[in-house]
């Protein structure tokens, strides 16, 4: 098979709304070590970015949602723009499907659900850089 682990995805095609970043980047730890979590593929740390789906047709528990992001140093997003929330774009994204246990249904059966982990190597203000760029400063209005 030729898809093996992470599949390759543009942030467009998981997000189409965008997301709102709720808070700042950061470090994801493992819960035994208490050291910082590295990538298995690249070595590089993991930082983690909760966000919320923009898409007005996800249900509210679908829409809080976890981004690992790879880097060496944790992404600063950007300030927010209104409330919590931070328009924010992913690049380099990639999805690893799995399967999620969410307990027993009364017959004692385990019932499962696909999920998604997403991972990024890196996060930008959403519009990118030619957007962002074009924005006048706060102070020149």
């Amino acid at each position: 098979m030729a898809i093996q682990g992470r599949i390759p995805v543009a942030f467009g095609d998981v997000f189409p709304h965008g997301v709102f970043a709720t808070g700042p980047a950061e470090r994801l730890d493992n819960f035994e070590t208490k050291r910082q979590e590295k990538d298995k593929v690249t070595g590089q740390p993991v930082w983690v970015v909760d966000v919320y789906d923009a898409d007005p047709e996800a249900n509210a528990k679908a829409s809080a949602i976890r981004v690992k992001v790879l880097a060496e140093v944790c992404p600063v997003l950007p300030e927010p723009a209104w409330g919590p929330f931070r328009p924010v774009e992913f690049t380099g994204m990639s999805v690893t499907p799995y399967v999620e246990e969410m307990g027993r249904d009364n017959n004692g059966n385990v019932r499962t659900r696909v999920a998604y982990s997403f991972r990024a190597t890196g996060v930008r203000p959403a519009g990118g850089p030619a957007k962002a760029a074009a924005r006048p400063a706060k102070d020149a209005a």
